[in-house]
C-alpha cells in the first residue's frame, strides 16, 4: 500500500536508514546496561545496579519509539542480534568490566548514541519530517544528560 504523508519514498528510506543505525546503537547500549546491571560489584553496588536499571528501562521505551517510526516511515526494522551487530558503532565487552569502567564504556556508548543521531537529523530537517526530527531530538537529550551524569561520576 502507498504511503502519502508528504514525504518522497527516497526521503523516507533515506531517514529509516539512519534510523536504523540510531536503533542498532541504542538496543546494543540497552543490552550493555542490562549486562552491567546483573553483574556490577564493588562499593558502589547498590548505587550503580539502581542507576543501571534506570538508565536500562529509558533505553528499553527508546528501543519501541525508535523502531515505530521506521516502521511509520514503511521500512522493516532491523530486529536480530545479527542486524544490530552489522549496524551499531557500539563495541561489546569481553569480560565483565570494572564498575569504573562500566560507567566508562556506558559513557562512551551514550556519546556514540548522540553522534549517530544527530547525523540523522539533517535528513528528518531536509525532508521536514518533523516526528523524526523530535524523536532525534529526545534521544539526544536522554542520552546528553545521561553523559552528563556518568561523567560527573568519573570525576
Amino acid at each position: 500500500m502507498d504511503i502519502n504523508i508528504g514525504i518522497p519514498t527516497e526521503n523516507r528510506e533515506k531517514i529509516a536508514e539512519g534510523l536504523t543505525r540510531v536503533l542498532a546503537d541504542t538496543y546494543t547500549l540497552y543490552l550493555k546496561t542490562h549486562n552491567y546491571h546483573w553483574n556490577v560489584t564493588g562499593p558502589q553496588f547498590n548505587t550503580l545496579h539502581t542507576m543501571f536499571m534506570d538508565q536500562y528501562n529509558e533505553l528499553w521505551l527508546a528501543v519501541d519509539e525508535i523502531a515505530e517510526r521506521i516502521r511509520s516511515l514503511g521500512v522493516v526494522a532491523p530486529g536480530s542480534y545479527a542486524a544490530f551487530g552489522q549496524l551499531t558503532s557500539i563495541a561489546e565487552d569481553n569480560g565483565v568490566p570494572s564498575a569504573e569502567d562500566m560507567l566508562r564504556n556506558l559513557l562512551a556508548g551514550h556519546e556514540v548514541v548522540v553522534r549517530t543521531a544527530r547525523s540523522v537529523l539533517p535528513l528528518a530537517g531536509d525532508a521536514d519530517d518533523e516526528p523524526t526530527a523530535d524523536l532525534l531530538t529526545q534521544r539526544m537529550q536522554a542520552s546528553e544528560k545521561t553523559a552528563w551524569m556518568l561523567r560527573s561520576m568519573l570525576s
